[in-house]
Formats: structure tokens, sequence, C-alpha cells
């Protein structure tokens, strides 16, 4: 037989009222587990969840075309002048929240979050990092106070805040709401808005796609496209990643290998010498060849077409190795342009 406490949570789970019959009866919420409701959690103590961290690289470690490093250190002049601009000369007057959101998009791996912390890095700041699955909830309304709570906690630590995986966030808003789902993101935009703002403090978005920003953060926010590295990028991003510890065959041709895969990011040229490093390790040889790195690269590029769309014609062949081999050899490595391999 059930107990009183027993009927009540599984009256308080199906969402029925348990009977006034005068019995002491024990009301808990699915979430208690002995703890306090989240709604009387307050801002500072929700914010005490995230803690920045020193800035992991330099802005000297980025590689980006000039261009793009133009923006991103005008972007930082504007930031340290801000004192001189808005208190000095008085323009906080007409702007008393000037912002500074910048929206880094781009494809993954061209150097969205390290540019974030070399931003951090120049500006002498820690950065604070999250995500949007760190800040959506299951429960309902605690997304919009997730949100409040990071911007707090960057603001009490003086930290740049850089939200990775924002594309949700900046998204347009939902018109015709349906689900309690939907609801809870449009209130987490309507409550970014609020925080963007009222914000003092340096905010960073990392974003991959463009085409459905809503237009209110079109407006607040600086937006700075990060390509997709060219072969004068890719050859430095190689020779970054081949520090001098590492024991290289004679024949590695950074340049060659610069030309081999015009779609390669730093990520993926990051991942092909660890892949070709450990195999080298695996085998007990004692250098890393070229035919090693092509290797790898071969590989990545296999896992990558194993995972598009069946309409996409993106063969896994074993002989990739030897037909980046062959187009490298065929081609004047000297020439500024990509080889090109039909896989």
């Amino acid at each position: 037989m059930r107990t009183a406490a027993a009927l009540d949570e599984v009256l308080l789970w199906i969402g029925t009222a348990p009977p006034d019959d005068g019995t002491p009866h024990t009301g808990r919420t699915s979430g208690d587990a002995g703890s306090r409701h989240t709604d009387e959690v307050s801002v500072e103590e929700r914010a005490a969840r995230y803690t920045p961290m020193p800035p992991r690289w330099p802005m000297e470690a980025l590689v980006v075309p000039q261009a793009v490093r133009d923006e991103l250190l005008l972007a930082i002049e504007t930031i340290q002048l801000e004192t001189l601009v808005f208190d000095t000369w008085g323009l906080r007057a007409i702007e008393p929240f000037p912002r500074s959101a910048l929206n880094f998009h781009g494809a993954p791996g061209t150097g969205k979050t390290l540019a974030a912390h070399g931003v951090a890095t120049q500006l002498g700041a820690p950065i604070l990092v999250a995500s949007y699955a760190q800040i959506e909830s299951m429960y309902h309304g605690e997304g919009p106070k997730n949100v409040e709570a990071l911007f707090h906690a960057a603001q009490r630590d003086g930290a740049v805040l850089f939200i990775d995986e924002a594309d949700s966030l900046l998204s347009r808003r939902l018109t015709h709401v349906t689900q309690g789902s939907e609801q809870a993101i449009n209130s987490m935009r309507s409550q970014l808005l609020i925080c963007l703002e009222q914000y003092r403090g340096v905010v960073i978005f990392a974003t991959n796609l463009v085409a459905n920003y809503d237009p209110a953060f079109e407006t607040r926010v600086r937006h700075i496209h990060f390509p997709l590295p060219d072969v004068p990028a890719r050859e430095a991003i190689w020779r970054i990643h081949l520090p001098s510890t590492l024991p290289l065959s004679g024949d590695v041709d950074i340049p060659a290998l610069a030309q081999v895969e015009a779609e390669f990011c730093g990520r993926d040229i990051k991942n092909a010498v660890i892949d070709a490093a450990l195999t080298v390790a695996r085998h007990g040889r004692p250098q890393v060849t070229q035919q090693d790195l092509l290797d790898a690269i071969a590989r990545i590029v296999t896992a990558r077409n194993a995972l598009r769309p069946a309409e996409t014609p993106a063969p896994a062949s074993p002989e990739m190795a030897d037909r980046i081999r062959t187009a490298v050899a065929a081609s004047d490595t000297t020439d500024t342009e990509s080889v090109t391999v039909h896989l």
C-alpha cells in the first residue's frame, strides 16, 4: 500500500493535486532532489557556475587573410578606445552602453576559436567560453536565466565572453510558435538582445551559417567572415604544425602538402599531422615521411566524404593516397593554384 508521501509524488508527476484529507503531504518538484527550486536561484548564484580561464593562444598564432586580421585589429582598437571616445569625448550621453559584440562566422576549423583567444590575449583579459548547449535547458524558463547569468559572470570577471556554436541563438525569432520549446528559444533570443544592450564588455559569437540571422542581431554585432585558408595560408599552417622537434624525413615537401587539398582547414592540417605522427610511432619508425602525411590527408578526406549525404558522390577509395601523390607529382608545386584530385 502506498504511503501519503509516495502518493503525493505520483500525483505531482501526472499533474493532479493531492487530496485534501487533512493528512500532511510532502510537495516536491522533479528537479528538487533535496535542493531549492531553480526559480529561487539568484543570478549571482547562477553566474558562479561559469568560470573564465586565461586565453590559450596569442593573436600571432592565427593564420588568416590580411583583410580578416585587419578587421580583428580594428575591433580590438575600438574596444581599447572606448574610454576616450565614450567618456572623455562624451559619447556615452548618446550611447550609455557601447557594444563590443563580434560574430565570427565561417566553416568549422577556420580559426574562429583561436581568434577569440587571440582577442582576449590582446586585451589582457581572461576568456569565458560557453556553447549554446550549455545555455539551453530542458526546464521551461531556464534558458533566458542562463543567458543573463553568463553575461553577469563575464562582467564580474572582466572577461571576454565567447559563445561557441551560437547559430541557434542568433537565428531569426520564430513568428508562429506552436510548442513550448519554440517559445523557450524565442525567450532566450529576446534575453540575449537585452543583455547585449546593457553589457559593458566584449562578447564574441562563433557561427557556421549566416543565412537566417535575426535582423535585430545583424545591426548590433560586427560580423567577421573566416574563409577556408588559401594555398599560402595552408602552407603557413603546415609549418606551424610541423615543429622542429618532430622527426621529419628529408622528403617532406610543405609547399606540395599545401596544394593537395583545397578544402583543408587549419583543424584538418593539425589532425593530419597528429595522425601521421601517431602512425609512425605505432609502427616504431624513426621519422615522419611525405607519404605518411599524404596518407593521413587521404584518411581525413575519405572519412569526411563518408559523412556526406548519399546523393553526393563520395567513394572511399583505397587508392586515394596514390591519386593525391600522382596529382602532386604532375603539378607545378610553385604555382599558387590548388591541385584538384578527382575522387
